[in-house]
């Protein structure tokens, strides 16, 4: 594993890392196992929940659930608890890299080491409309406001002319719109409403990039014949053009008119993060070293969805996923570590063990090392993964799955 040298960071104010998602919560914890607890940590979030994001697509889940949404929270004092680490709920409004300075809610958090875990946020692209009109679940309350307008919807469905079916057009053709399409498609609406309904119809467009960019070639085809299968018309190749609250237009002029549309095309850094004067990659995400260390700030390190990190081997872009995260998470809170006692820095290696994409109700198409993995076994195991991280935060533990 290459190392470079690591000059020792003063040991002036704690370990500060800034937001409590899959990275946040994984460099706080590995941080304090490796240094146990000699180095305080501060934990700044602007919700006291930790929030399991993987698993905002299941609309369905969500509509049934109403108020109840233990499933998709943890308590992050419940996460913390006995860990010696504290938490403070703000909102990061600044980050002052040379003065060493974080400001939250109005007032100065000084830091000795940081470590930036801010996620990301919709990427619109300029499309009018797209913001204001489509539904988003890439935070819980837009997929619980997304639920809900289904349910409204499927309630009033057999009103309309004729025939007709009540449209859901979804945006992106990453896994997060794979996903979200088929949930909608497959979905149990009648027994969620408690009455008769007409099944939406659900096009899902997934825009100029290739469906599923990136994942082995036998998932795609799996994922393009069970979408078939469900009833989703895939729209391939071309880009939107604009959002209206119940319509849908293409750069070709195409148009759809829906009942709801859903934004599933794009994240980006936040705000506070593309201010930082330090380089940048695409959609204003951070630009880190080897070490996942920012370059000219030692002791400062960005991890998750808020870098672009090439890997060396590839030449390809680590993903944007909570595996790469917990991942990246890990390797560094151990040279975090290494800063603070003065030892040399690894290098971050990304090492994928696999991919499955849910594809509706109790179906999924995966590889686990090269292995394809199809229909309710690779739900299964999906599944089995988010509850083995989901116990391992609630018990203050570390996944054995990702």
């Amino acid at each position: 594993m290459a190392t470079e040298p690591g000059p020792t960071v003063p040991a002036v104010g704690p370990l500060v890392v800034l937001g409590a998602g899959y990275a946040g919560l994984t460099v706080a914890e590995e941080f304090r196992r490796r240094t146990k607890g000699s180095v305080p940590i501060v934990v700044v979030d602007r919700h006291p929940v930790h929030v399991l994001r993987t698993q905002l697509y299941e609309v369905g889940r969500l509509a049934e659930a109403g108020t109840d949404l233990g499933r998709w929270l943890v308590p992050l004092d419940r996460a913390f608890d006995r860990s010696g680490v504290t938490f403070r709920e703000g909102t990061v409004e600044s980050i002052d890299l040379a003065a060493h300075v974080v400001r939250v809610n109005g007032a100065d958090l000084p830091f000795g080491m940081l470590a930036v875990c801010l996620g990301n946020v919709a990427a619109y692209y300029g499309v009018p409309g797209a913001a204001e009109h489509a539904h988003s679940v890439y935070r819980l309350t837009g997929a619980q406001r997304l639920a809900q307008a289904v349910v409204e919807v499927e309630r009033n469905s057999t009103a309309l002319p004729g025939e007709q079916r009540p449209r859901l057009v979804v945006i992106g053709g990453g896994s997060t719109g794979t996903e979200v399409a088929a949930e909608l498609a497959t979905t149990d609406w009648a027994r969620i409403v408690g009455g008769e309904v007409r099944p939406p119809d659900v096009v899902l467009v997934t825009g100029s990039l290739p469906f599923l960019a990136g994942l082995p070639a036998r998932l795609i085809e799996h994922a393009r014949v069970t979408l078939r299968a469900a009833g989703v018309a895939v729209v391939p190749g071309v880009n939107v053009a604009r959002v209206e609250p119940h319509r849908v237009e293409l750069v070709d002029g195409t148009a759809f008119a829906c009942a709801a549309s859903v934004w599933c095309a794009g994240l980006e850094a936040p705000p506070v993060v593309k201010a930082l004067p330090v380089p940048h990659g695409r959609g204003g995400r951070l630009a880190t070293g080897p070490t996942l260390e920012l370059p000219d700030h030692p002791g400062v390190f960005a991890v998750g969805d808020v870098i672009e990190f090439k890997d060396p081997k590839t030449g390809l872009l680590v993903p944007s996923t909570a595996q790469a995260a917990l991942s990246e998470a890990r390797s560094a809170a151990r040279n975090l570590a290494a800063r603070a006692r003065g030892e040399p820095l690894t290098h971050y290696e990304y090492r994928e063990h696999g991919v499955i994409v849910a594809l509706g109700v109790r179906k999924g198409a995966g590889s686990i090392r090269g292995i394809g993995l199809w229909g309710s076994p690779a739900r299964l195991v999906k599944q089995l993964v988010e509850r083995d991280y989901s116990r391992a935060v609630r018990e203050g533990d570390s996944p054995g799955l990702l």
